[in-house]
């Protein structure tokens, strides 16, 4: 087993499946203790028997972050409380995708949506990162995405990972000087499609320089380096893992 963060303490919120189930077991596979979160306690014990079983140490904290204060409060005292005391590392990564369009969107849906995406991680990372300053340092990782700066038809989740890259900036100006380091991840067309399947995304990538679709391993292997000590220089950044969609022009295949 690797020593990346060993003797580091992880919660890592919607880990029950996709982006967050596979930087949780990352963490875990580097060392890491990690606290699971997520609503459904069957798929998180599925993740924690994982780790577990690959010789990790995980434990599942149920949360349901809804945009509340109390939610996030909550999951915080609890995944301390879990971890034995303190958060070295958070990672932002619960969230909802609507696939409305603009005119379709109720004002529920709305609120909802902004509720978990963005509300949710400012609420967690005010209740988690004034512990990490009084215990001299810590890492948020947040998540983006490619669509907050590549516009494509959905602008309500666009408009909350945006809220949410700008946030991740403002933090690192607030917290840095403090000890802890915010940095975001933002992810490109990352599916892990079925045998046979042809996945629209796939036709997204073509003429990238990566050519085809990421991984989920892809992202949890920038959120492991931005947790990690080898990043400690490095403040406020997002760091596209898109295979180069948004930075490189695409050549039409």
């Amino acid at each position: 087993m690797s020593v990346r963060l060993a003797g580091k303490t992880a919660l890592v919120t919607g880990a029950t499946s996709n982006l967050g189930r596979a930087i949780a077991e990352a963490f875990a596979a580097e060392g890491a203790y990690v606290v699971v979160s997520g609503r459904s306690a069957e798929r998180g014990a599925e993740v924690v028997d994982g780790i577990r079983a690959r010789g990790g140490r995980a434990e599942f904290v149920r949360a349901d972050l809804d945009g509340s204060a109390d939610a996030s409060q909550a999951l915080a005292r609890e995944a301390t409380r879990v971890l034995g005391g303190r958060i070295d590392v958070l990672v932002n990564n619960a969230g909802v995708y609507p696939r409305n369009t603009t005119v379709t969107v109720d004002e529920k849906t709305f609120d909802q949506v902004y509720g978990v995406n963005v509300k949710a991680p400012f609420f967690l990372t005010a209740a988690v990162a004034p512990a990490m300053v009084e215990a001299g340092g810590g890492v948020i990782v947040n998540l983006g995405s490619w669509i907050a700066r590549l516009g494509i038809p959905g602008a309500l989740y666009s408009s909350t990972k945006g809220a949410v890259e700008t946030l991740t900036r403002a933090w690192a100006a607030e917290f840095g000087p403090q000890g802890v380091r915010v940095n975001a991840i933002s992810p490109g067309v990352v599916q892990t499609p079925a045998p046979g399947e042809t996945h629209p995304g796939e036709i997204m990538m073509k003429g990238t320089p990566a050519g085809v679709m990421g991984t989920p391993g892809d992202i949890a292997n920038a959120a492991v380096y931005l947790a990690s000590d080898e990043s400690s220089f490095v403040h406020g950044i997002v760091l596209d893992v898109d295979g180069g969609r948004t930075a490189v022009a695409v050549i039409a295949a």
